[in-house]
């Protein structure tokens, strides 16, 4: 059974920094592209930042974001990471990983984590 589990969020203030934080078990994580997507009340689903597909997998970022968001990964730990700086009050949502096995999208979904940036 694969599961994706998220944490990490909390309240913080604009301007701050938090490091989410998602725990893959049941996939083999290094065959699977890891991905941060986010919601926030009354929006679709908002990409994020993943890893590109092919050889490197090397990390990207949205434009909303870029600059202040990093995704990173531990392979040994099967853990994907959001570190998120410079928080303005629009970051806040419901943060999401990801797992995704081909380009055609994403297979598995975590529970999401609560992020609130405060002005």
């Amino acid at each position: 059974q694969v599961q994706l589990v998220e944490s990490g969020g909390r309240l913080v203030k604009a301007g701050g920094s938090l490091r989410l934080s998602c725990v893959a078990s049941g996939l083999t994580f290094a065959n699977y592209v890891m991905a941060w997507f986010r919601q926030s009340p009354g929006k679709e689903r908002e990409f994020v930042a993943a890893f590109s597909w092919g050889s490197g997998g090397s990390p990207y970022t949205s434009h909303s974001v870029e600059g202040r968001f990093t995704i990173s990964k531990d392979n040994a730990k099967n853990t994907v990471y959001l570190q998120m700086n410079s928080l303005k009050p629009e970051d806040t949502a419901i943060y999401y990983c990801a797992a995704g096995s081909s380009p055609a999208g994403y297979d598995y979904w975590g529970q999401g984590t609560q992020v609130t940036v405060s002005s």
